[in-house]
């Protein structure tokens, strides 16, 4: 289903705390129809009862009690991570340096950017593949990088995992693909487009055709989605790649037919996921408490890419799984 949004939620808690459908929209100052409106969408979503209407007034159910408590923490830490920013605006930071994946700055990038300016005087955002990010901040030339690679544990430097996508497959939209066809079948049926293997895309996908599909050549390989999916429109090839990469280029993911990769066979059953993990790699001596509001605001934004698209790509929001924001995942 697609996540409720803040209104919504909003609007429940309203109305649970406030007793009736007209004092919530006095409290909120919206409408009666937009409380409503707001009710009748989280029940539709969640396709259940919120409310028991055979009473008067009408109560929350059991699952309307549960979505209260949840809805009502959810947007409590909204507003406790508001607070945050509004208390460091205060104390803004002269320059803070940030290297991400391009695929990463392109889509939640902007967020990032309009998040950060009310933290820092100067912000300088930079993207590019993981080694060369990486090379740039072991050698201090970054204060933060957002990273697919894998945490190593390194003395001075923590590792939190933000959020990982899904990879599926990036089909012509007029293929037909054969009932419980493998990954060797396809590419039978046309050529794999590929990620550069200087990058962790590539590398990833490398490594899962090895696996799943050995048989695979690797002709084409690009360093930007762009092309990739520009090609597979016109039915020259077939891709694997994820969500933050099609909503980067949007206007070709429209062109092309996804497919998860459960839906194809290896040895006879169905292929397993393949996923990245993004991680936020700080020096927490040098960053200091900015670091956990950075997590926070990806995460917030990563949510907000979740629902655009589910709604947009018709993908499922299990795609994207957003990282909780527990301390105890800090890696040394």
């Amino acid at each position: 289903m697609t996540p409720p949004s803040w209104e919504q939620l909003g609007s429940w808690v309203a109305l649970v705390e406030s007793g009736s459908v007209s004092a919530a929209a006095q409290r909120l100052g919206i409408s009666q129809a937009g409380v409503s409106q707001h009710v009748r969408q989280l029940e539709d979503g969640f396709g259940t009862s919120l409310l028991d209407r055979s009473t008067r007034p009408a109560r929350p159910t059991a699952s309307g009690q549960r979505l209260y408590e949840q809805a009502r923490d959810l947007l409590t830490r909204a507003g406790q991570m508001a607070d945050a920013v509004r208390l460091l605006s205060r104390n803004k930071r002269s320059l803070l340096r940030l290297g991400c994946v391009d695929s990463f700055a392109a889509t939640i990038g902007p967020a990032m950017v309009r998040g950060l300016a009310g933290w820092v005087q100067r912000l300088r955002l930079m993207s590019g593949i993981n080694p060369e990010l990486a090379d740039q901040f072991s050698q201090h030339q970054l204060d933060v990088l957002v990273t697919t690679d894998d945490p190593r544990p390194v003395a001075g430097q923590l590792c939190v995992p933000l959020f990982s996508e899904q990879f599926l497959l990036a089909l012509p939209p007029r293929l037909q693909v054969p009932p419980l066809a493998s990954l060797a079948q396809l590419h039978g049926m046309r050529p794999f487009m590929n990620y550069s293997t200087r990058s962790k895309m590539g590398a990833l996908v490398d490594a899962y055709l090895g696996r799943h599909a050995p048989g695979v050549e690797r002709v084409f390989e690009f360093d930007a989605t762009d092309p990739l999916l520009s090609l597979v429109s016109e039915d020259l090839g077939i891709a694997l790649t994820t969500p933050l990469c099609l909503w980067q280029s949007r206007f070709h993911a429209q062109g092309v037919q996804l497919m998860p990769l459960s839906a194809l066979r290896s040895q006879g059953k169905p292929c397993p996921p393949l996923s990245r993990t993004f991680w936020l790699v700080f020096r927490p001596d040098e960053l200091g408490p900015l670091a956990n509001d950075i997590a926070a605001m990806v995460r917030v934004a990563a949510r907000d890419l979740q629902r655009q698209i589910t709604v947009e790509l018709k993908l499922p929001p299990e795609m994207i799984s957003i990282e909780d924001a527990a301390p105890s995942a800090a890696i040394p």
